[in-house]
């Protein structure tokens, strides 16, 4: 795990080693171990290394055969992948997966991407084609930017490493401004600063050193061609035998590893499962706040550790903690991004740093199989409207209203939710009313300035949406969800579980993102992965005998609340209040200060809108103010 910069200076200007160094400071906490540098003229790398996988000749950049690398991530079937390429011909010098890289690049030419199973980002220089090979993971959960101008092309790990350049400017992006407040993300390769954008998921770009063409194209996308003929059993055999393999091979590692454990189904399925192919106990790192039973789920992290054999390391935040790491938080993400799980894991995170530097997680599961209330919410709509009207939009009938009733226990807690997602446009087509569920900015229009609010344009970003949902070749509502939360918001959960790992220079691997178990789940039928409207049904068949009773049959999911509320009546008023209603915040005219200042004096909850809208301002300060 790792961070680079890269630069390419199209006018032929030589590259400045200085400028690459201290671009590259700027994420030494990605890679504090050793630095590398290569300069050719025109072109430069600097990369800062963790080292992770062997630790004595893995240096970087890496060169073979006319060709240079620099590269973040690990690729999980590397020793298979030797294995081959020896076979081959092949001879190398290090056990690193970086040389792997571009031995199977100079094998298997621009296809050879194809092959690899792991996170990663990476930059090949080819100097006899002249040309530069850029290409990122499956799901994005390694980072990459770029920006681009008639002089230059520049690369780096973070966008604060772009920044770092003096010839590129910190702009905020309007449009895409909106779009973060509609979502609390960015969809597709865009971010909040102007002209600068990231590499997407499972895209592989290739640059023309000599026409400066550049290509881009998507290298992998699920396909759900629906698999008739194989039986619930044959899906169950087959996930469970990938699972084993794929939470084997991630905890491959020269360093010591461990384990995020909230309680939940997926961090406690990775910690159990990964238990099982060590020969000592795992160390598994969990978090609670001392606010209330509502915000503690270690009751189950702890059953989780003991079935695992695992010991647990617990942390309690607290709201002085909050308002002295929020600054640098926002400055670790580089952009505003998701909810305020970011805070409580970066203590998670720096706990863990004190024990391991590799961590695994569940993030991915509930995107993957179907684990978000909102699913439900979405089909017990889809079941009265089926039935009002006796028509079915998915050619075939998914869950009726009569099978679904069971499990709508789990959406006690998402009442609020339910009453804003009822009070517009039912019946809308699918498309529609998923956004509607995903929209914060109908439940946040009292909070905007009203110059700001109309100039956003709704129409662009609901069809910018569309692309996403609508894009998986298939009629199933379930389906097109789970699409647009694998490529359209989960990134943004990605960038969070990055970055907040990579703040205290700990590796996070995500065992769940495999493209071996999307491969498979997106081939079965809607009506065997989301039976009867149960979140996770199949998950939690295949693993029915692994998790202890208790945590599979949990009603009370939380996904690490942090009691904001709470704090933003006391101790973190003052906090809240002086970033919302600061002069800047005011001069923006972004929000609207008078009622945010109302809001916020008669005490009214704390809402996520207006996390948002924290979140922001922070980044304001941080990126755009004090440039």
């Amino acid at each position: 795990m790792c961070g680079f910069v890269g630069i390419i200076n199209k006018d032929g200007t030589l590259i400045d080693s200085g400028l690459l160094k201290k671009m590259a400071a700027t994420i030494h906490h990605r890679g504090p171990d050793e630095d590398g540098i290569l300069v050719e003229g025109n072109i430069g790398f600097f990369h800062k290394r963790l080292s992770i996988i062997d630790l004595s000749t893995g240096q970087q950049p890496m060169t073979y055969d006319e060709c240079t690398i620099v590269f973040n991530g690990e690729i999980y079937n590397y020793i298979e992948l030797r294995k081959d390429l020896i076979v081959r011909g092949h001879h190398f010098i290090t056990t690193s997966d970086t040389e792997v890289i571009l031995h199977l690049y100079r094998e298997f030419g621009d296809e050879f991407v194809e092959q690899l199973n792991g996170m990663f980002a990476f930059l090949i220089f080819d100097r006899r084609k002249d040309k530069f090979y850029i290409a990122k993971d499956h799901f994005g959960i390694k980072p990459l930017y770029w920006f681009q101008d008639n002089q230059k092309i520049v690369f780096g790990s973070e966008i604060k490493a772009l920044l770092a350049h003096p010839e590129i400017k910190t702009e905020s992006d309007t449009q895409n401004l909106y779009e973060y407040l509609t979502f609390q993300f960015v969809m597709g390769e865009g971010t909040m600063f102007r002209n600068i954008f990231k590499v997407q998921a499972g895209h592989f770009m290739t640059i023309d050193l000599k026409s400066w063409d550049i290509k881009t194209y998507k290298y992998w996308e699920p396909n759900f061609k629906i698999d008739k003929f194989h039986t619930e059993e044959y899906f169950i055999v087959e996930l469970q035998k990938i699972l084993d393999e794929t939470i084997s091979q991630q905890l491959r590692s020269d360093v010591p590893l461990g384990t995020y454990l909230s309680g939940g189904l997926d961090s406690s399925l990775v910690t159990i499962m990964a238990s099982k192919f060590l020969d000592k106990p795992i160390k598994s790192f969990s978090g609670a706040f001392n606010e209330g039973p509502e915000f503690n789920e270690l009751e189950y992290a702890r059953i989780a550790a003991k079935e695992a054999k695992s010991e647990l390391f617990e942390v309690f935040p607290t709201v002085q903690e909050f308002i002295d790491l929020m600054p640098k938080l926002i400055y670790h993400l580089d952009e505003p991004v998701a909810g305020p799980g970011l805070f409580p894991q970066y203590i998670v995170s720096k706990l863990a740093s004190k024990h391991v530097k590799v961590i695994l997680g569940g993030q991915g599961g509930d995107e993957i199989f179907g684990g978000y209330a909102r699913y439900l919410i979405a089909y017990l709509e889809q079941a009265i409207k089926g039935a009002v009207f006796e028509s079915n939009e998915e050619d075939e009938h998914i869950v009726s209203l009569k099978s679904i009733l069971p499990n709508l226990p789990s959406l006690r807690q998402y009442v609020p939710m339910m009453k804003s997602f009822w009070s517009n446009g039912a019946f809308e087509p699918m498309d529609r009313r998923y956004y509607n569920l995903l929209n914060r900015m109908d439940s946040t229009n009292q909070y905007l300035n009203p110059e700001f609010l109309c100039e956003r344009n709704d129409k662009a970003i609901f069809n910018k949406f569309s692309e996403y949902f609508n894009n998986s070749d298939t009629k199933s509502y379930f389906n097109k969800m789970t699409h647009f939360d694998m490529f359209g918001s989960l990134p943004g959960l990605l960038q969070v579980e990055d970055r907040v790992s990579m703040a205290v220079s700990i590796e996070s691997r995500v065992p769940l993102l495999d493209r071996r178990i999307v491969d498979l789940i997106s081939r079965m039928p809607a009506g065997m992965k989301f039976k009867g409207g149960e979140m996770k049904y199949l998950l939690k068949r295949t693993i029915k005998d692994v998790i202890p009773e208790k945590i599979m049959n949990r009603k009370d999911k939380m996904g690490f609340p942090v009691p904001i509320h709470i704090w933003s009546k006391n101790k973190a008023k003052d906090f809240i209040m002086d970033v919302l209603l600061s002069k800047q915040a005011q001069e923006r005219n972004i929000i609207n200060t008078k009622f945010i200042e109302k809001m916020i004096i008669s005490e009214q909850p704390f809402s996520r809108g207006l996390w948002g809208f924290l979140s922001l301002e922070l980044w304001y300060n941080q990126y755009i103010d004090n440039q």
